[in-house]
């Protein structure tokens, strides 16, 4: 079983999700980002699960796409998958450190 960790930048763009919808329902924003994160828990037993991000094309930076979200991670070690940044389908792809 891997074990998951949230990088500061993804938990805080999960915590902008949640305020943006929360504006107008805090009930849809909070089962927004508990699918989000359920999403997530399956990469403790399939850590390579998530699709290649084609936009940088290294084998341990993948994602799972959750419309309208991107959930990008990588795989860091054997036993830690570290989860990058989410972000929206139809925003531009994030610079993030290889």
């Amino acid at each position: 079983m891997n074990r998951i960790r949230w990088s500061p930048r993804a938990a805080d763009d999960l915590e902008a999700i949640y305020q943006f919808i929360a504006r107008d329902s805090e009930h849809y924003a909070r089962l927004t980002v508990a699918r989000l994160v359920h999403a997530v828990g399956r990469l403790a037993k399939f850590p390579r699960s998530g699709r290649v991000v084609p936009e940088v094309g290294h084998r341990s930076l993948r994602e799972i796409i959750d419309p309208p979200y991107r959930i990008v991670y990588r795989v860091a070690s054997d036993d830690t998958v570290e989860v990058v940044t989410v972000f929206r389908t139809s925003r531009r792809f994030p610079d993030v450190v290889e």
